[in-house]
């Protein structure tokens, strides 16, 4: 008998693993001849997780570096190193164009107009959303020519995501943030609204080196927050926890802390949403360190409360409130409505501490309008729907 084969390709196995967010979007990622096109397998890969269709054009000094084998692996389509008959360069419909990496030289050509490979000939033909990767060492970085070019290229609509600079050079951004650049640019339609994202654990002090604190992991203002960003949004977070490096991040320890930052703040959200396992007690710190190995008493004495503050920076300002069941979650949001002046309340129950899914009620002064179960990824993005 003859051999059968399965030809559905390895690239199909892993398609919107992650997440839907770019189902049906078409991308051509093109490559040029730079060190870092050894991160496009994986760059490729990460697109497809999360839906997209990726379509690579390579020059031939990238081919020098990576095999355009290892490209039609990744993308599990046919890779482009020139212009044929098919005039590949006008007859796609890609939704958006990277260039990652991004040479000082492919940067010079598209600047000025010039079409003479087949990267070139696309991006000068693309009549879409282009998106720059630059890679170079940092004199070339700095040099006032690429500057202008890159200005040129800026002023024309192109978006450049900025190079991690160390080691004395402009290197590609992480794949993860070129990814986030890609969701932001093709789903961003909160573009020009402002958030303020609050969350992780707060930590009280009883001496010098011991601590009263809680279980929450982040996960959730973590997942607000990226979906806040991939949506066009400028988020600033306040968190106990390390965020990347391009979203802008102050971090807290204590209710003080917090309580400092409200009252520092100098800028205005369209809406603020405090995810935060803020303790509800602080503690009379002892000076230097208790001694161990006998019994001690602990004064605990009711902290200040953190929503009502956020009002003078917020428009829209949602809270979080954890029950350990969910019959009593309408009625402790009516009080919290209330009490702190909230214009939301998204309740969830003890189940979702920790971990990566949750189940989450969310409520106004009415009662419940909305209910969402799932990835705690899924939820960010119900909630950013929401506001």
């Amino acid at each position: 008998m003859p051999l059968s084969f399965n030809l559905v390709h390895p690239s199909e196995a892993i398609k919107e693993s992650i997440s839907k967010k770019l189902s049906g979007k078409k991308i051509i990622l093109a490559l040029t001849g730079g060190i870092a096109c050894v991160e496009c397998v994986k760059l490729a890969r990460q697109l497809i997780r999360h839906g997209a269709d990726v379509y690579a054009v390579m020059s031939k000094e990238a081919c020098r570096i990576l095999s355009t084998i290892a490209m039609e692996f990744a993308t599990g389509k046919e890779v482009i190193t020139e212009l044929g008959g098919k005039v590949e360069h006008v007859s796609h419909d890609a939704d958006l164009m990277l260039i990652a990496p991004c040479t000082a030289n492919t940067v010079a050509k598209i600047a000025l107009g010039i079409a003479d490979n087949a990267v070139t000939t696309f991006a000068i033909a693309f009549d879409g959303k282009i998106l720059l990767a630059p890679s170079m060492h940092l004199s070339m970085y700095e040099n006032e020519f690429f500057k202008e070019n890159l200005r040129r290229c800026e002023e024309k609509g192109i978006g450049v995501i900025p190079p991690k600079i160390e080691e004395n050079k402009a290197k590609m951004a992480d794949v993860d943030r070129i990814v986030a650049e890609v969701l932001r640019e093709l789903r961003g339609d909160k573009k020009g609204k402002k958030i303020l994202v609050i969350g992780g654990a707060t930590q009280e002090a009883i001496d010098d080196v011991r601590v009263i604190t809680n279980l929450s992991s982040g996960k959730m203002a973590r997942a607000i927050a990226n979906e806040a960003y991939e949506r066009g949004m400028e988020v600033t977070v306040w968190a106990s926890f390390d965020m990347p490096d391009y979203i802008k991040t102050k971090k807290f320890r204590s209710v003080n802390d917090l309580i400092n930052l409200v009252e520092k703040a100098k800028e205005k959200y369209d809406a603020v949403i405090n995810c935060a396992a803020i303790s509800d007690f602080v503690v009379d710190k002892k000076k230097g360190k208790i001694s161990s190995g006998k019994e001690i008493m602990l004064k605990l004495k009711p902290a200040p409360r953190i929503n009502p503050m956020l009002r003078k920076i917020g428009k829209t300002i949602v809270a979080f409130k954890l029950e350990e069941k969910k019959e009593s979650l309408e009625k402790k949001a009516r009080e919290m409505i209330a009490r702190d002046g909230v214009d939301i309340v998204i309740g969830n129950t003890l189940e979702s501490l920790g971990k990566d899914t949750a189940k989450i009620w969310i409520m106004d002064k009415n009662g419940v309008i909305a209910r969402a179960e799932g990835k705690k990824e899924e939820i960010a993005e119900k909630i950013i729907d929401l506001i």
